[in-house]
């Protein structure tokens, strides 16, 4: 793979249609947050264009009148790169790229690109470029297009600026390479978590820019890096938080949702979000301040049930309350989403009530047991030990006697024991 790279950050603009059927000022948010994606692939924009249209143009996604007058701004304003707001089709790039003769990326291509920069692990890369070239491959005639020009920079990382000569027999090859990398490496994770099975395994999801890494950095003394950015973190990242003076549970952080994320994207990080699937509770990370929380929320909701994980129990963490003007927003907010609470992950607010939920909600999965084991079996009494908490424990004459509280997790496990020594 030949990567190329532009120096300095590229001047943009984006683009985005506001059909009549939406409100606009929720495609105004859908551009701004275009803006700040830019922005973190490393692009400053520096004009948006919003164009009101029943629908999109087949051939150019937007009027060709618009196309004109984008041309005549990039020229004036010496801009090289021109984003969309939602993804454009092979021939829409082309007949664009061809009109403008500047670079043209959509919605998926720059967050493509972003991945591509922020992905640190041979796991996140491996998937990264997976998603990319699966992106590429009903594309290549219009990408030898415009790696014939040499553009380098936002929308061109990794495998996007391979050889010109790349064609369609080469990417399968390497998309079925990296399939068995990926395959391999789900494997290890299982085996990882098989290994962790006995203790409780939350995952943190949210909207992208949350505060879902600055919440694990809270909660377990860690640091996670963070930075006021979409996308900031990739990779998984798995941290021991202590709930109370005996009790701990492994808390993962995911990468952030966002909407319309690409679908390539999801199907290559699969090994990734299974920690969502295989979680004992999500926490969903809301910013409370943002002014789309709600689509936010749905979005991330959409995101959960479409990863097979809609039966999971889900705690509704709305972050950032010391940004909050209006405060009746929390009541009504609390009787729409239980259960919920209230933190700031940046000052530590209620961080302690957090817990205390979460810890209240996987103690009422416990079920009690009161069994008499015989006196010889010590190893058994043993495991118990690990596997439950041991509320009561009498020794007598003709064995130990020990009330257990055990989770919906070991449940079976103990059971199966118990079974094993006919005292269940």
């Amino acid at each position: 793979m030949i990567e190329l790279r532009s120096t300095g950050r590229e001047r943009a603009i984006a683009v985005a249609v506001a059909p009549k059927s939406v409100e606009r000022r929720q495609t105004e948010d859908h551009l701004a947050e275009l803006v700040m994606l830019a922005d973190t692939a490393g692009a400053d924009v520096v004009h948006t264009v919003l164009q009101s249209k029943d629908r999109f143009d087949a051939a150019y996604y937007i009027g060709k009148g618009k196309v004109e007058q984008l041309t005549q701004l990039a020229e004036e304003e010496q801009i090289s790169l021109i984003i969309f707001d939602d993804d454009l089709s092979p021939a829409q790039v082309r007949n664009l790229e061809k009109m403008t003769n500047r670079k043209i990326v959509d919605r998926s291509g720059l967050i493509l690109d972003i991945f591509a920069s922020r992905a640190r692990t041979n796991e996140a890369k491996t998937q990264v470029e997976l998603a990319q070239l699966q992106y590429m491959l009903p594309r290549l005639t219009r990408l030898w297009t415009h790696l014939s020009k040499q553009f380098g920079g936002v929308g061109t990382r990794g495998p996007g600026e391979t050889q010109i000569e790349t064609d369609r027999r080469m990417i399968r090859e390497r998309i079925a390479h990296l399939k068995e990398r990926l395959e391999r490496i789900a494997t290890q994770r299982a085996t990882q978590r098989k290994g962790r099975k006995e203790q409780h395994n939350i995952a943190l999801v949210g909207y992208t820019n949350a505060g879902k890494s600055t919440l694990l950095n809270t909660l377990s003394d860690s640091d996670v890096f963070v930075e006021d950015r979409l996308f900031a973190t990739l990779d998984a990242t798995t941290r021991t938080v202590e709930l109370g003076t005996t009790e701990t549970v492994l808390v993962t952080d995911t990468v952030g949702f966002i909407r319309k994320l690409p679908h390539h994207l999801v199907a290559s990080f699969k090994s990734t979000l299974e920690e969502v699937t295989e979680a004992d509770v999500l926490l969903h990370v809301i910013d409370l301040s943002h002014p789309q929380m709600e689509e936010h929320i749905a979005v991330v909701t959409e995101t959960i049930a479409e990863l097979g994980a809609a039966q999971t129990p889900v705690i509704h963490v709305f972050n950032k309350v010391d940004a909050l003007e209006d405060r009746t927003l929390v009541m009504q907010l609390q009787e729409r989403y239980q259960p919920s609470v209230f933190i700031s992950a940046r000052r530590g607010i209620n961080i302690l009530g957090l817990k205390e939920l979460l810890l209240s909600h996987l103690r009422s999965s416990f079920t009690e047991y009161t069994v008499t084991l015989p006196p010889d079996q010590y190893r058994i009494l043993s495991k118990l030990h690990d596997l439950a908490e041991v509320t009561e424990q009498a020794f007598e004459e003709h064995g130990t006697t020990v009330t257990l509280r055990v989770d919906a997790k070991s449940r079976e496990y103990v059971e199966r024991l118990l079974r094993s020594i006919k005292v269940l």
